[in-house]
């Protein structure tokens, strides 16, 4: 019975295996970036950065269908204009860049969501918005593991300034001419990973696998190590759960893993050891000496 509810979907069809795999490569390049997002108070940027690469997603597949190469590189040049946008924005007139976000984030989602339903069928339409994980095919698989590949790479070469940036961002500006190049690294890497999140689960759903487990980690671990290894496990876990319950009672594969992953960080907010709510509230003993 617990073969084959756990163990047989993925031994017995190819579907799931890839399923995995690819969720296993968007957990590990997404989910070191979505804790450096929460520790930088910016965890709602990379929702309006995953919703900014609709329109390029669109654009590419009204060239060439649904293209895995003309959707990522549609993709990743929308993100990279708003990212760049809003940050222009914000130096140069009297707005705030979480304002400027805002405001390119609604005009992207608009923009994109037009384009596919104007040009396309419901389906296509869908397949945007909520991915197609249990459709993935090896050349996408490929795409994933080497985003995630890129990804890792490249946080253990910024990781210094990254952790600096976030503990005191006017220090690394006064001490390294690196503060620039590791804002834009960043940015970079945040829409690297909403693109192959967006392949996987969809624009609307891709941000999920990058925020709730970094925010459930908050409650297990303190160090930032800790954060990215517990953060890189609820993801996995949710995705291996997710991917089950889609299966086994036809759920849409994509919003069942964020649930989980939701369901993990609701756990972990009342149980983590860490700051949970029971932790916080259970009696103290007072030694003496």
């Amino acid at each position: 019975m617990i073969y084959d509810f756990l163990v047989a979907p993925f031994a017995d069809f190819g579907f799931m295996r890839r399923a995995l795999l690819g969720c296993i490569a968007v957990a590990l390049g997404a989910t070191p970036v979505g804790v450096f997002l929460m520790l930088r108070r910016m965890s709602l940027t990379g929702d309006a950065m995953a919703h900014a690469i609709l329109p390029g997603a669109a654009i590419g597949y009204l060239v060439s269908g649904l293209s895995l190469g003309a959707m990522t590189i549609g993709g990743l040049i929308a993100g990279m204009i708003v990212a760049l946008g809003s940050g222009f924005v914000a130096r140069f007139t009297a707005l705030r860049e979480d304002a400027s976000l805002a405001a390119f984030y609604l005009i992207s989602l608009a923009l994109g969501v037009l384009i596919v339903s104007t040009r396309g069928g419901n389906v296509d339409l869908m397949h945007v918005l909520f991915g197609t994980v249990l459709a993935l095919d090896d050349s996408a698989l490929i795409l994933l593991c080497s985003f995630a590949s890129i990804s890792l790479i490249t946080l253990a070469i910024f990781f210094r300034p990254l952790v600096l940036e976030c503990a005191d961002p006017q220090f690394l500006r006064s001490v390294s001419k690196l503060s620039a190049i590791t804002h834009f690294t960043f940015l970079t890497l945040v829409v690297m990973n909403l693109v192959a999140g967006f392949h996987a689960l969809g624009t609307l759903m891709a941000v999920g696998i990058m925020i709730l487990p970094a925010a459930a980690a908050r409650f297990w671990a303190q160090g930032i190590g800790g954060l990215i290894a517990a953060a890189a496990a609820v993801a996995i876990l949710s995705s291996f759960i997710g991917l089950l319950l889609s299966f086994h009672y036809s759920l849409p594969s994509g919003p069942a893993i964020i649930l989980v992953a939701g369901g993990g960080y609701v756990l972990s907010l009342i149980f983590g050891p860490v700051g949970g709510i029971v932790a916080q509230n259970l009696p103290r003993q007072h030694f003496e000496t």
